[in-house]
């Protein structure tokens, strides 16, 4: 197992700094690593580690959302309103409908089989957004117009509602019914995830008081420690209520620490998210080295030009959706624009469940995880280049 961690983090450093030095971003290099050492190039990394692949992933994922949750600002996330609401399922659901209409007619699949498909697809990748849009909220770039703060929010958002359609669309692939509660499980899990986590971060807030007025200083370290042990409490509860109620962790991690900052001193909650800026240096090769170990390279080769076609078919479906998500705003064409691409990028979703038809023995499971490694392999590239080259010209220096 250490000789496999030294490989991501040695490998994986070396890699990006690579990519950075040519003006390229530094997630290609991690996830090409990740690529050349899993078990389906040169094999290099020990099955304990792909064991709880998922397991490090996730906690990458956590650090970053902290760290998100730390540097929104509650106040510009309540002034987007009804656009951040929209782009966390409208998007999704035409990039399923472009699936559900043009897969049948290109890839050879059933109409159900295409829905399936569609709902691997169309979640956006939070590993590549997220740090992202963090940056450009640190920098307030677009923030007067809170553009990243709604990318930020929508993009958290988007994974669940499309999870839980997938569940949904797999149960009927397998000849099963949807009930209706399956899709009221979605406000459900946004909602509970949101009060779960703002409960946990009053009490975590408190903590920290009651021992400054005890003359028990926590150290700032210690604190982000208590934060990231509280947040993976916070991950068991969903698994652990799964059965009885839908609440999403992720949600509740995020806003567990947006309420930190609201009621934390600004110096505080500055020294936080700089202590979880430096966590991610880590995290960040961990997650995209093993996203790419889970790709499998041979599935791309059986894809062929239909799945291609079929890729981008489907972008044009999601960028419809963002246009509409934005009518009404007062962005720019070119802000617009910037949506778009931002909203391009798949990686985590698609490694996490894009083998599932396949393992679950459907007809089209061969199909769908073809496709889903050709999305990760063309968009995950394409979407953070996009990002970080469009944001500098497009996105405006708030001038406060």
């Amino acid at each position: 197992m250490l000789l496999s961690l030294a490989i991501i983090f040695l490998s994986g450093l070396s890699a990006a700094a690579i990519f950075e030095r040519i003006g390229l971003p530094r997630i290609i290099g991690m996830l090409g690593v990740g690529i050349v050492v899993s078990p389906y190039v040169l094999d290099m990394l020990d099955s304990s580690v792909l064991g709880i692949s998922s397991e490090l992933r996730q906690i990458a994922l956590i650090i970053i959302l902290i760290k998100a949750g730390l540097s929104l600002n509650l106040s510009d996330l309540k002034k987007v309103g009804r656009p951040a609401v929209m782009m966390s399922f409208v998007p999704a659901c035409f990039e399923i409908v472009g699936y559900t209409i043009f897969a049948p007619l290109l890839l050879d699949v059933s109409r159900i089989e295409a829905a399936v498909m569609g709902a691997v697809l169309s979640a956006v990748s939070p590993a590549v957004i997220v740090p992202r849009m963090v940056k450009l909220i640190e920098e307030k770039r677009g923030t007067e117009k809170s553009i990243p703060q709604m990318i930020l929010a929508g993009a958290s958002c988007d994974d669940i509602f499309v999870i839980v359609l997938f569940s949904t669309f797999v149960t009927m692939a397998q000849g099963g019914s949807a009930r209706a509660a399956d899709f009221l499980n979605i406000p459900v899990s946004i909602v509970l995830g949101v009060l779960l986590g703002a409960i946990t971060g009053i009490c975590v807030y408190f903590l920290f008081e009651k021992a400054y007025q005890h003359k028990h200083k926590i150290r700032n370290s210690t604190k982000a420690i208590i934060m990231l042990g509280t947040a993976f409490l916070l991950m068991s509860v969903e698994t652990l209520v799964k059965s009885h109620a839908a609440v999403s962790g992720l949600l509740a991690v995020a806003a567990m620490a947006c309420v930190i900052k609201l009621k934390a001193d600004k110096s505080v909650s500055s020294r936080l998210s700089e202590k979880f800026g430096k966590l991610w240096i880590g995290a960040e090769v961990i997650l995209f080295v093993l996203v790419g170990a889970a790709v499998d390279v041979r599935y791309t080769l059986a894809a062929g030009a239909s799945a291609l076609l079929m890729i981008f078919i489907a972008l044009a479906f999601r960028a419809v959706g963002v246009i509409i998500c934005l009518l009404g705003t007062k962005l720019t064409v070119k802000e617009r624009l910037f949506c778009i691409i931002a909203y391009l990028p798949k990686a985590t979703v698609q490694a996490a469940i894009g083998s599932v038809p396949l393992s679950l023995g459907l007809p089209c499971g061969k199909t769908v995880l073809s496709v889903a490694v050709l999305a990760i392999l063309i968009t995950a590239p394409l979407g953070a280049i996009g990002i970080d080259s469009t944001s500098y010209r497009i996105l405006e220096k708030e001038k406060s």
